[in-house]
């Protein structure tokens, strides 16, 4: 079996380019290097790259330097037949890691087997900064007869279902918005986890959540959080839910912080990736789960199950993710509207990341 690699910036913009193509976006010639860098805001070498395995699959004729490259036919592409069912669905990842990952690898694959056409566009939410008015010009620039938004803010979901473009909320804070989506319900399993973490003798709880989790309010999982530590016993305030500038290096500053005066007797990490993150800053200053700190994500992730012990964690069954967005997309080639929201519930997996308080 060969190994699965993670899509470049060359390719994702080369399937881009072609999904424009099949519009009829550009008819005899294709625009230069300098206009598509500049239209889509990508550094020239990878738009000169994407071009020439476009010209290395048949789709482009080079004629020379300095003179535009020439559309081989166009056949394949121009506006689709009523009579063809297959949507032209664009994918709006929420970072550039979840390229790889099963969730869009077997979303494209299904959705390509019922016979659309489908592209991850090159731009991520992250890229854009969840700027609505960057999240327009993308979508207005790409096309497409579909979306599907993977872990969309409030706004850029408020803003898609305001469209006449079908979207699909992929996770995310769609919650009450009219469109498609599917959710996970992570309260219950989330309540087991602070209980066990709370007979423990855990007091100082803190959850790491990304800022659009966080803002312009809190989202519903993380008011719960706080409502449940509350319920528990738990004095709260901003500390059980810090505010950190959406990076890398805003992510070690808050855990810098955290860990200076009154650190944290158990972590909470919203994501896997921050989960990861976390157990690696721990590690560097020598502590380690559930020794010194118990982790808990409150993400999915296969890897955890290579940990030993496993990872700590709360598991959602994404099987269902999928075939919830191929129904979709069956629904609107079919012209029937589909705002149904699915819910798949989750399961606290104690692990072995957890443990007693340790003693200072």
């Amino acid at each position: 079996m060969t190994m699965w690699q993670r899509p470049s910036a060359v390719s994702l913009l080369a399937a881009h380019l072609r999904g424009e193509l099949e519009r009829g976006r550009w008819q005899g010639k294709m625009p230069g290097v300098i206009r598509l860098a500049r239209e889509l805001g990508v550094a020239r070498k990878t738009v000169e790259a994407a071009l020439c395995d476009m010209e290395k699959e048949g789709l482009l004729v080079a004629q020379g330097h300095g003179r535009g490259r020439v559309i081989a036919t166009q056949k394949p592409y121009g506006r689709r037949s009523p009579l063809q069912a297959g949507l032209r669905i664009r994918i709006l990842l929420y970072e550039e890691s979840d390229a790889d990952d099963e969730i869009t690898a077997g979303t494209r694959h299904l959705l390509e087997e019922r016979g659309h056409q489908v592209s991850v566009v090159p731009k991520t939410l992250v890229d854009l900064r969840f700027d609505v008015n960057r999240v327009a010009k993308l979508v207005n620039r790409t096309g497409g007869d579909a979306w599907v938004i993977r872990a969309g803010s409030r706004s850029v979901l408020e803003w898609f279902a305001a469209q006449k473009v079908p979207a699909f909320a992929m996770y995310g804070r769609q919650s009450s918005i009219p469109m498609a989506s599917v959710a996970t319900f992570k309260p219950p399993a989330a309540a087991l986890a602070l209980r066990k973490l709370v007979d423990f003798g855990h007091r100082r709880i803190v959850m790491l959540a990304r800022e659009e989790r966080r803002k312009p309010i809190p989202a519903l999982f993380e008011q719960w959080y706080l409502e449940e530590l509350g319920r528990l016993g738990i004095e709260v305030g901003s500390y059980n839910l810090p505010d950190w500038e959406n990076s890398r290096l805003g992510f070690h500053r808050c855990m810098d912080a955290l860990f200076r005066h009154t650190p944290p007797t158990a972590l909470l990490l919203g994501e896997s990736p921050l989960f990861f993150a976390a157990q690696q800053y721990l590690a560097g200053k020598g502590m380690y789960a559930p020794r010194d700190v118990s982790l808990i994500s409150v993400d999915d992730n296969p890897a955890f199950y290579w940990l030993e012990p496993i990872a700590s964690h709360i598991h959602v069954d994404t099987r269902r993710v999928v075939p919830r967005v191929v129904e979709w997309a069956k629904n609107v080639a079919s012209g029937r509207e589909d705002h149904r929201k699915t819910i798949i519930r989750a399961e606290f997996v104690e692990g072995g990341t957890i443990g007693p308080v340790p003693r200072r």
